[in-house]
């Protein structure tokens, strides 16, 4: 029973201190004021305020469940082990190793201190040079995130589609939905990814090279996360081009914004109208600002320098079908020859070893 009775003690304060280290107080403080706004029925008059503030409380709410319902569990325990008698120490070890496994698996949180790690994702990939080639490169790796993201049981929607002209594609952007920490999880994958194997496209089978980029960017919702001067802004619309319905080609439904002091420039056309669209556009543009910020260092929008984010300049990761196979990630070094499982979306592996770098 004394032996219980400290691994019970060792667990709570380990737990408490990670408690205080992720300011879950202050975090169900703020979750109890977005359930208090969401009770506002006038709130619901502005629907996209209300989508945000939803969005912002069902984050909250999925994040912290684990750990109030592992505090009540400790709680609980921490009584019955002050009446317990030694014929309950088995029954008790098994409990307490229990939570041991489950807060060991709550920890991971805490490797998520970024400013924007909680916050939704928008992936984007983008075929390299090379044509057909880097355009199947491209979607070869939009089916392996769409299998990650499948296994993470999240929302996905295609905001953005360019389909190549034989195959593959030119780009794609995806917004993921649904998980805590998923921009904490996916940052890892941003930068220039490098395919090599043995072309199918060619007469001669030779082997081939393929970059393309992927971008990963939080999805900032509003000027609250990142604040941009109206005036620096171009907004043009036009006639939306491809499948999409009766306004494909009638009406300005599609945006193009460009952030003139870096002539950064988001098009969007997939949504059946003008507002929707701008909405998604500012999304990625203010999630392109943030990573240009990044990448330059810089403290504001207003430091930002003219020019493309680090993206092509920054190889992570090498994809080797032949002679060998093999991926291995050239930032944390590692490396697996599962080619078939990190293709059909097991990529936690590398996620995890970039955040333990």
């Amino acid at each position: 029973m004394l032996e219980a009775q400290k691994r019970l003690a060792d667990l709570t304060a380990e737990f408490q201190k990670a408690w205080q280290k992720l300011a879950i107080d202050q975090r169900l403080d703020e979750m109890s004021a977005l359930e208090a706004e969401l009770s506002v029925p006038e709130l619901w008059h502005n629907p996209n305020l209300a989508r945000i503030k939803s969005g912002q409380f069902g984050r909250l709410h999925r994040e912290l469940d684990e750990w109030l319902l592992l505090r009540t569990q400790l709680n609980d325990i921490s009584e019955l082990v002050a009446i317990s008698d030694a014929t309950l120490s088995d029954e008790l070890d098994e409990q307490i190793t229990a939570m041991q496994e489950k807060f060991k698996a709550l920890q991971i949180a805490l490797r998520f201190s970024g400013k924007y790690d909680n916050k939704d994702v928008i992936l984007r990939i983008t075929a390299g040079v090379g044509g057909i080639e880097a355009m199947d490169w491209a979607q070869m790796l939009e089916r392996m995130y769409l299998r990650w993201a499948e296994r993470k049981q999240l929302a996905v929607q295609t905001i953005q589609r360019m389909a190549g002209e034989e195959v593959g594609i030119k780009t794609v952007a995806l917004e993921l939905r649904g998980a805590p920490h998923l921009y904490g999880w996916l940052k890892s994958e941003h930068g220039a990814h490098r395919l090599v194997r043995l072309s199918p496209f060619n007469a001669n089978h030779l082997r081939q090279t393929s970059f393309a980029l992927v971008e990963v960017l939080p999805v900032l919702e509003d000027d609250a996360d990142l604040e941009i001067n109206p005036q620096d802004l171009r907004i043009d619309v036009f006639h939306a081009g491809g499948h999409g319905g009766q306004s494909v080609n009638t009406t300005n439904s599609a945006v193009r914004i460009t952030h003139l002091p870096t002539n950064t420039v988001v098009s969007i056309q997939n949504e059946r109208s003008q507002v929707q669209n701008k909405e998604k556009a500012m999304e990625i543009l203010r999630g392109k600002l943030q990573r240009m910020m990044q990448d330059q260092n810089a403290e504001s929008v207003d430091k930002l320098r003219a020019g493309e984010s680090a993206g092509w300049g920054q190889q992570i990761r090498n994809y080797v079908l032949h002679p060998y196979k093999m991926v291995k990630d050239v930032r944390t070094q590692y490396e697996t020859t599962d080619t078939d499982a990190v293709l059909d979306g097991d990529i936690d592996q590398f996620m995890i070893a970039y955040l333990d770098n």
